[in-house]
């Protein structure tokens, strides 16, 4: 079983910063991938940010793009999302998410909360 713990989560004015942190434990994987997604109450799951794992590969969200930045350290086994320019329609609960090879994320996060004020 994977376990995926985030933290950094909180409440910062808009045009603040902010740093998510994912920690990942149990099950190791030759190849995965790890993502950053985000979710409002009413509204689906939306994707932010996601890296592959060997090649440090990452994607973003057109939302996101140039004002987030995902990253991870492969001795801590940790995934991090920088948030910078935050802007009050960032507000959500993040989720980290693990996907093994080319499969759709599997293992998720408890989630932590994001609101940013005007």
């Amino acid at each position: 079983q994977v376990q995926l713990v985030e933290s950094g989560g909180g409440l910062v004015q808009a045009g603040g910063s902010l740093r998510l942190s994912c920690a990942a434990s149990g099950r190791t994987f030759s190849s995965y991938s790890m993502g950053w997604f985000r979710q409002t109450p009413g509204k689906g799951r939306e994707f932010v940010a996601t890296i592959t794992w060997s090649t440090g590969r990452a994607y973003y969200a057109d939302s996101v793009k140039g004002r987030f930045t995902i990253s991870r350290d492969n001795a801590k086994n940790t995934v991090y999302l920088q948030m910078n320019s935050l802007k009050p329609e960032d507000t959500a609960t993040y989720y980290c998410a693990l996907a093994e090879g080319t499969a759709d994320y599997e293992y998720w996060g408890q989630g932590t909360q994001v609101t940013i004020s005007s």
